[in-house]
């Protein structure tokens, strides 16, 4: 079966059909080879970087040249998978006109096909501004990371009726701005089911239940290669830290040893050029 590229059209008929959604975060060209061998429907190359990559406490430090930069490498491994880019923090805040600018350049610079931005109802006439520019948003409820400072902390969002209420409100106003999907992030499961069933735009739960029309996790979390912060949400599927840690160890002993590099691990040379190339060093003393 031929594989062809995912776009919005292709999500929104999951939607429909009651299809699962897959997404996965990648943030350089060998790990969007590999997220996109899986079949994968989206990645997202998500301002996370800043703590898996980058070793930062939070997001809210990551640029918009970092990126950038992150993004085009991710193009460049990916060929189906829809692409996201999450635009950091105060590339979008400050203004509709600014956060059109940097929306812009993640689709004309970085080879994404979308955006991806935090907030409710507040970013209402920026996702419209964008989105009337001809660039597709991608929303995100829930817990914000970027707002980790007036949110208190990384918290479940929406565990009572009000902020359960105010999320569904917040979610039906950034489809009506145009939102192409939204991500719902440490959520409880009965809301974000509720909530997706009100929304005629496809939605993608991290921490939010299987009742969301998709999944999302972290390529570093999912695979077991980050132990600062584990959340409740994650399942590792494998856990290639410490096999990681175990090859590099074994190379080390070797070299050490000088068992590596064998002879297979090295390149012969003609004898009769090995002997002249000899013969001279021992000429020049």
């Amino acid at each position: 079966m031929n594989r062809k590229k995912i776009n919005i059209l292709t999500l929104q008929r999951k939607k429909e059909k009651e299809q699962p959604i897959t997404m996965l975060t990648a943030y350089d060209y060998t790990g969007a080879l590999l997220v996109d061998q899986a079949e994968i429907d989206m990645i997202l190359v998500g301002d996370s970087l800043g703590m898996v990559m980058m070793g930062l406490d939070s997001t809210v430090p990551v640029t918009m040249d970092e990126m950038l930069h992150h993004c085009r490498a991710v193009a460049r491994g990916a060929k189906y998978a829809f692409l996201v880019g999450d635009m950091p923090f105060l590339s979008y805040q400050v203004s509709p006109a600014e956060a059109v600018r940097n929306a812009g350049r993640f689709l004309k610079e970085a080879g994404m096909n979308s955006v991806k931005l935090e907030g409710g109802q507040e970013m209402v006439p920026t996702i419209e501004a964008i989105v009337q520019a001809g660039i597709p948003v991608m929303g995100h409820l829930g817990l914000t990371p970027q707002s980790i400072s007036k949110l208190g902390g990384y918290r479940i969002q929406g565990k009572t009726a009000a902020t359960a209420r105010q999320l569904l409100d917040d979610a039906l106003a950034l489809e009506a701005a145009g939102c192409y999907a939204i991500v719902f992030e440490a959520v409880p499961a009965a809301v974000a089911a509720a909530i997706s069933q009100r929304l005629a735009i496809p939605t993608i739960g991290i921490g939010a239940g299987a009742g969301c029309d998709g999944q999302v996790l972290v390529f570093h979390d999912i695979l077991g290669m980050y132990d600062k912060f584990l959340p409740r949400f994650v399942k590792q599927y494998a856990t290639l830290g410490p096999a990681i840690v175990a090859a590099f160890s074994q190379f080390r002993e070797e070299a050490l040893a000088r068992q590596f590099p064998a002879a297979e691990h090295t390149y012969d040379m003609d004898e009769s050029e090995l002997a002249a190339f000899l013969d001279a060093v021992e000429a020049d003393g």
